[in-house]
């Protein structure tokens, strides 16, 4: 269905989000403890505040530094995954990203809601200053991470437990963006749905350079459960599907290559992670998703992210729920950058 179909009257919106909030509580749960070269692209960093100089060849010593520098002298051999060299203008690991999440219908789903549009995107440069200041050998980059598909605990039209937000939400997003020169990604929780049926929604916006994807098992009920009352899975079967789609208009369209960022913070939130299928066009980021206190973030970030390596990690922040337990408290950049690897993509909410 066009999103543009669905656009609901502000008190209409203002209801359904006063009924999503209790999924926003629980959303991102807390923590659980349990080369071959292709055509792609040159990077050349004199130091990560510089201009990042971008050409048509990959530099394949500039892009194996960034990755033994990413691997964080890491020797299990786990890491890197083989792979082929990504297409032209691929971000990763010549860059880290930071992004900002929520959602601008509400005030509990993240910082990119919580605040007005001019506080948010300076606390956002503030941070990015902070991680660059870490770490001043690999650029960092802003970015806007929107969810556009709300996982809800009611079956909603079409009885499938999730709400599309209208286009103007998403364009919104884009265009706070541009303010700071930040990247787009747009998230969906797809309830009751698929990626099958969400993913297509979005493609005009995939054809935007600088929009890039996340998906987020915890809300993909495959039992049929309500959203929130138990944590959703994906298969390697949908990431494909993803990745597939993501390449496809990559290639027609010629496009430098995709981010999907795939949330995870237990192991049956993502099942069969060997079967999943890297592509030069599609750079996958598995997302340390948990919150809690800081030793169990770590511990999760081993178990399910390192243990069972994908591509490039990621790493979530929380500004509340990190300091929800007794002495508990948000991560510096330097305390999450001692992780092996290091995470290219990291996420405040």
């Amino acid at each position: 269905m066009n999103v543009r179909l669905i656009v609901l009257s502000a008190s209409r919106h203002h209801f359904l989000f006063i009924a999503a909030l209790s999924l926003a509580f629980t959303s991102c749960g807390q923590a659980y403890s349990e080369n071959k070269a292709g055509d792609t692209t040159a990077v050349v960093v004199k130091k990560a505040a510089d201009t990042t100089v971008v050409s048509a060849v990959l530099d394949t010593v500039a892009y194996n530094h960034f990755l033994d520098a990413m691997l964080n002298k890491d020797s299990s051999g786990k890491w890197p995954v083989k792979s082929d060299y990504p297409k032209a203008g691929a971000l990763l690991p010549f860059n880290r990203i930071v992004a900002f999440y929520g959602n601008l219908y509400s005030t509990k789903m993240g910082v990119l809601g919580e605040y007005p549009r001019k506080e948010m995107l300076a606390k956002l440069k503030e941070e990015v200053a902070k991680w660059q200041a870490a770490d001043t050998t690999v650029k960092v980059i802003p970015a806007l991470h929107y969810i556009a598909t709300t996982a809800q605990g009611f079956p909603g039209k079409g009885n499938k437990y999730r709400l599309r937000m209208p286009f103007k939400q998403i364009d919104q997003v884009i265009d706070m963006a541009k303010e700071i020169n930040a990247l787009v990604f747009i998230d969906i929780q797809v309830g009751h749905s698929t990626v099958q049926e969400e993913v297509p929604q979005f493609e005009p916006y995939f054809k935007m350079p600088n929009v890039h994807f996340g998906i987020d098992p915890e809300f993909s009920m495959k039992g049929g459960q309500k959203p929130g009352a138990a944590i959703g899975t994906f298969d390697a079967a949908d990431v494909n599907f993803v990745t597939g789609y993501m390449a496809k208009l990559v290639k027609e369209n010629n496009l430098p290559p995709k981010i999907l960022v795939v949330h995870r913070f237990t192991r049956a939130m993502v099942t069969n992670y060997k079967q999943i299928k890297l592509q030069p066009e599609i750079q996958v980021v598995m997302d340390m998703d948990g919150w809690g206190a800081q030793a169990r973030k770590i511990n999760t970030y081993k178990q399910f992210i390192y243990a069972e390596p994908v591509q490039f990690t990621g790493f979530k922040l929380f500004y509340k729920n990190d300091y929800r337990e007794p002495k508990s408290r948000m991560m510096t950049p330097e305390e999450v950058l001692k992780l092996k690897p290091k995470p290219m993509y990291v996420q405040y909410q």
